[in-house]
Protein backbone atom coordinates (compact mmCIF):
# COMPACT_ATOMS: atom_id res chain seq x y z
CA UNK A 1 0.00 0.00 0.00
CA UNK A 2 2.82 2.43 0.87
CA UNK A 3 4.48 1.64 -2.46
CA UNK A 4 1.28 2.50 -4.32
CA UNK A 5 0.93 5.85 -2.50
CA UNK A 6 4.55 6.78 -3.18
CA UNK A 7 4.18 5.91 -6.89
CA UNK A 8 1.04 8.04 -7.15
CA UNK A 9 2.79 10.89 -5.32
CA UNK A 10 5.81 10.74 -7.63
CA UNK A 11 3.58 10.66 -10.73
CA UNK A 12 1.52 13.59 -9.45
CA UNK A 13 4.66 15.61 -8.78
CA UNK A 14 6.00 14.73 -12.23
CA UNK A 15 2.83 15.86 -14.02
CA UNK A 16 2.53 18.98 -11.86
CA UNK A 17 6.11 19.98 -12.63
CA UNK A 18 5.51 19.63 -16.38
CA UNK A 19 2.43 21.86 -16.36
CA UNK A 20 4.23 25.01 -15.26
CA UNK A 21 4.57 27.62 -17.99
CA UNK A 22 7.34 30.13 -18.17
CA UNK A 23 6.99 33.25 -20.23
CA UNK A 24 9.99 34.40 -22.22
CA UNK A 25 12.04 37.24 -20.81
CA UNK A 26 12.94 39.97 -23.23
CA UNK A 27 16.36 41.49 -22.89
CA UNK A 28 17.19 44.57 -24.87
CA UNK A 29 20.65 46.04 -25.06
CA UNK A 30 20.82 49.81 -25.36
CA UNK A 31 23.69 52.01 -26.45
CA UNK A 32 23.19 54.44 -23.59
CA UNK A 33 21.15 54.93 -20.43
CA UNK A 34 19.00 57.68 -21.97
CA UNK A 35 17.67 55.34 -24.66
CA UNK A 36 16.90 52.73 -22.03
CA UNK A 37 14.95 55.27 -19.97
CA UNK A 38 13.08 56.42 -23.09
CA UNK A 39 12.18 52.80 -23.89
CA UNK A 40 10.86 52.23 -20.37
CA UNK A 41 8.87 55.48 -20.39
CA UNK A 42 7.32 54.84 -23.81
CA UNK A 43 6.48 51.23 -23.01
CA UNK A 44 4.64 52.42 -19.90
CA UNK A 45 2.86 55.23 -21.76
CA UNK A 46 1.67 53.15 -24.72
CA UNK A 47 -1.27 50.78 -24.21
CA UNK A 48 -1.45 47.23 -25.52
CA UNK A 49 -4.05 47.10 -28.32
CA UNK A 50 -5.25 43.66 -27.24
CA UNK A 51 -5.36 44.07 -23.47
CA UNK A 52 -8.10 46.02 -21.76
CA UNK A 53 -6.02 48.28 -19.56
CA UNK A 54 -2.37 47.25 -19.59
CA UNK A 55 0.58 49.10 -20.96
CA UNK A 56 3.21 47.51 -23.18
CA UNK A 57 5.57 46.98 -20.26
CA UNK A 58 3.05 44.96 -18.23
CA UNK A 59 1.33 42.97 -20.97
CA UNK A 60 2.32 39.41 -21.84
CA UNK A 61 0.31 39.24 -25.07
CA UNK A 62 2.11 38.48 -28.34
CA UNK A 63 1.07 41.83 -29.84
CA UNK A 64 2.62 43.67 -26.87
CA UNK A 65 5.86 41.74 -27.38
CA UNK A 66 5.83 42.70 -31.06
CA UNK A 67 5.22 46.34 -30.17
CA UNK A 68 8.05 46.32 -27.64
CA UNK A 69 10.34 44.95 -30.37
CA UNK A 70 9.06 47.62 -32.78
CA UNK A 71 9.62 50.27 -30.12
CA UNK A 72 13.17 49.01 -29.57
CA UNK A 73 13.88 49.07 -33.33
CA UNK A 74 12.52 52.61 -33.69
CA UNK A 75 14.66 53.81 -30.78
CA UNK A 76 17.74 52.15 -32.29
CA UNK A 77 16.99 53.98 -35.57
CA UNK A 78 17.21 57.25 -33.64
CA UNK A 79 13.54 58.21 -33.92
CA UNK A 80 12.21 60.89 -31.56
CA UNK A 81 9.54 60.07 -28.99
CA UNK A 82 6.94 62.10 -30.88
CA UNK A 83 7.72 60.22 -34.11
CA UNK A 84 7.34 56.89 -32.34
CA UNK A 85 4.04 57.91 -30.75
CA UNK A 86 2.73 59.21 -34.09
CA UNK A 87 3.73 55.94 -35.76
CA UNK A 88 1.88 53.90 -33.13
CA UNK A 89 -1.21 56.13 -33.33
CA UNK A 90 -1.30 55.89 -37.13
CA UNK A 91 -1.06 52.13 -36.90
CA UNK A 92 -3.34 51.38 -33.91
CA UNK A 93 -5.40 54.54 -33.38
CA UNK A 94 -5.79 56.82 -30.37
CA UNK A 95 -6.59 53.77 -28.20
CA UNK A 96 -2.88 53.00 -27.93
CA UNK A 97 -2.32 56.18 -25.90
CA UNK A 98 -3.05 56.25 -22.17
CA UNK A 99 -3.35 60.03 -22.37
CA UNK A 100 -5.15 60.73 -25.65
CA UNK A 101 -4.45 63.97 -27.43
CA UNK A 102 -6.94 66.82 -27.21
CA UNK A 103 -8.85 66.77 -30.50
CA UNK A 104 -12.41 67.04 -31.75
CA UNK A 105 -12.87 63.32 -31.11
CA UNK A 106 -11.66 63.47 -27.50
CA UNK A 107 -13.24 66.73 -26.29
CA UNK A 108 -15.88 64.88 -24.28
CA UNK A 109 -13.19 62.72 -22.70
CA UNK A 110 -11.14 65.71 -21.61
CA UNK A 111 -13.85 68.26 -20.81
CA UNK A 112 -16.86 66.06 -19.98
CA UNK A 113 -15.98 65.59 -16.29
CA UNK A 114 -15.45 69.34 -15.84
CA UNK A 115 -18.82 70.06 -17.48
CA UNK A 116 -20.55 67.52 -15.22
CA UNK A 117 -19.00 69.08 -12.12
CA UNK A 118 -20.10 72.56 -13.22
CA UNK A 119 -23.65 71.34 -13.92
CA UNK A 120 -23.76 69.71 -10.49
CA UNK A 121 -22.50 72.92 -8.89
CA UNK A 122 -25.21 74.96 -10.63
CA UNK A 123 -27.89 72.49 -9.50
CA UNK A 124 -26.68 72.74 -5.89
CA UNK A 125 -26.73 76.54 -6.05
CA UNK A 126 -30.27 76.53 -7.48
CA UNK A 127 -31.50 74.18 -4.75
CA UNK A 128 -29.83 76.16 -1.97
CA UNK A 129 -31.15 79.52 -3.25
CA UNK A 130 -34.68 78.23 -3.70
CA UNK A 131 -37.31 80.22 -1.81
CA UNK A 132 -37.89 78.65 1.60
CA UNK A 133 -41.37 77.30 2.28
CA UNK A 134 -43.43 79.40 4.70
CA UNK A 135 -45.45 77.84 7.49
CA UNK A 136 -48.48 79.71 6.16
CA UNK A 137 -48.35 77.66 2.97
CA UNK A 138 -48.46 74.44 4.98
CA UNK A 139 -51.60 75.19 6.99
CA UNK A 140 -54.95 74.04 5.64
CA UNK A 141 -57.83 76.42 5.22
CA UNK A 142 -61.31 75.54 6.54
CA UNK A 143 -62.49 73.97 3.30
CA UNK A 144 -59.42 71.73 3.05
CA UNK A 145 -59.78 70.69 6.70
CA UNK A 146 -63.43 69.67 6.09
CA UNK A 147 -62.40 67.60 3.05
CA UNK A 148 -59.69 65.91 5.09
CA UNK A 149 -62.09 65.07 7.94
CA UNK A 150 -64.62 63.59 5.47
CA UNK A 151 -61.93 61.58 3.77
CA UNK A 152 -60.67 60.19 7.08
CA UNK A 153 -64.21 59.25 8.17
CA UNK A 154 -64.86 57.40 4.90
CA UNK A 155 -61.64 55.42 5.14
Amino acid sequence: MKLMISIITVLAMFFYANTSVASPVETFEFNDEVTKIRFQALSKELRCPKCQNQNLADSNSPIAADLRNELYDLLQQGKADSEIVNFMVERYGEYVLYRPRVSAVTYILWFGPIALILIGFVIVIVIVRRKPVDDKDLTLNAEQQDKLKRFLKDS
